[in-house]
């Protein structure tokens, strides 16, 4: 695997850090901002929102550019944006400086799988997007606990400034292992976009990215919440529990993108979310015991993210079929629909949480995944009819 991606997974890093510490420190910052726990839940979907604009939207804008130029420059934008969150005076200034940031994150992860996919052979396909999303669950295992930890102890606000200065590592990483001479993808245009958006068989897609990732977040979203109220945890061991819960999606990633890559995607999707509804579905009962919660959990971690790398080389190879002009944009879009599921389920779970209490997160978010399951069946039964082999 090339260097290229080593870069890749550094500045997935960075950003994974500053996507979910937010988790962590929900209950901190809900009390230091003097707002209810769901009105906190709104900086993971306003954050998820900002990704799902920038996406699609400036990765079109920026399709002309060279690809490195467009990786530095999101970086550099991603560090000012918690640059801005470190030093909001106010909860909508903070909100605008997590939109700011969830934009960077869009158009990075958008050409950061194009380019994946196209530093190495196709039959490795999803392995390479897999690498690169390790940065993301390496950020589960390490930043979010840490920066749980430097929130709980000197502060939310300096956990902004410390993902800043990782964001900026992250960019120097990429100025010096990220090739000049990457492919540059055909320039996109509203027209290709509108292709994409009006594609059935990418739509079925988006259609399930955005419901089985949108079914872990009813829960995840408020699992620091279920932690100290449910199970009993003080929030000091709230970090702990991240650190073995981002171990277990670490694991989980790898062996999603190999599972793909051997049995093809519907296959493996079918099998994560299968696995993913029956644990959201045991968490409803074992969140109550420590022990069983910390299970469960671990278990959850493999499952929770094990389909991302399916789900994106699914879709960049029915892109390839289908609009091939306007691959970047695809992945683009499933971005975006990866993050569209995060803020329906984060404000889903947010009202579900103030109508009816914590517990019923779980088992709602299994329903929805079920849901993505049976969509999934169908889009191969899709690929079958047409002898679409993926």
């Amino acid at each position: 695997m090339p260097l290229a991606l080593i870069a890749l997974a550094l500045s997935a890093f960075a950003i994974g850090t500053t996507e979910f510490v937010i988790v962590g420190l929900l209950p901190t910052m809900a009390q230091d901002l003097n707002v209810s726990i769901p009105s906190a839940g709104l900086l993971v979907s306003l954050y998820a929102l900002g990704v799902a604009i920038g996406a699609p939207v400036l990765t079109a804008l920026t399709s002309r550019w060279n690809r490195k130029h467009v990786l530095l420059s999101v970086m550099g934008l991603f560090v000012i944006g918690n640059l801005v969150a470190w030093q909001a005076p106010s909860f909508e200034a903070l909100v605008i400086a997590r939109i700011l940031t969830g934009l960077a994150h869009g158009v990075f992860f958008s050409i950061g799988s194009t380019i994946a996919t196209g530093l190495v052979p196709k039959e490795k396909g999803a392995s390479a997007i897999a690498i690169m999303f390790t940065g993301l669950t390496v950020a589960l295992v390490t930043g979010v606990p840490l920066g749980t930890y430097i929130g709980q102890v000197f502060g939310w606000e300096a956990t902004f400034l410390t993902v800043s200065i990782l964001g900026l590592l992250a960019m120097i990483g990429s100025a010096i292992l990220v090739p000049n001479n990457l492919k540059q993808a055909n320039p996109t245009n509203i027209t290709a976009q509108l292709k994409v958006l009006t594609h059935p068989r990418l739509l079925l897609v988006y259609a399930i990215t955005a419901i089985g990732y949108g079914g872990t977040f009813i829960a995840f979203t408020y699992l620091a919440p279920i932690l100290n109220e449910v199970s009993g945890f003080d929030s000091s061991s709230v970090a702990l529990i991240l650190l073995v819960y981002g171990v277990s999606v670490a694991i989980g990633n790898i062996w999603g993108g190999k599972m793909a890559d051997n049995l093809g995607p519907i296959k493996a999707l079918t099998i994560i979310f299968a696995g993913l509804a029956g644990i959201l579905f045991m968490l409803s009962y074992t969140a109550y015991h420590p022990i069983t919660a910390v299970f469960t959990i671990l278990v959850w971690g493999a499952f929770a993210f094990g389909n991302v790398p399916g789900l994106q080389v699914y879709v960049v190879k029915l892109a390839e079929k289908h609009t091939p002009d306007a691959v970047d944009v695809a992945s683009g879009l499933n971005i975006a629909a990866f993050n569209v599921g995060i803020a329906i389920g984060a404000w889903g779970g947010g009202n579900i949480v103030a109508e009816h209490g914590l517990m019923n997160t779980p088992w709602v978010g299994a329903i929805v995944v079920l849901v993505a399951l049976v969509l999934t069946r169908y889009s191969g039964m899709l690929d079958r009819k047409v002898r679409i082999k993926i």
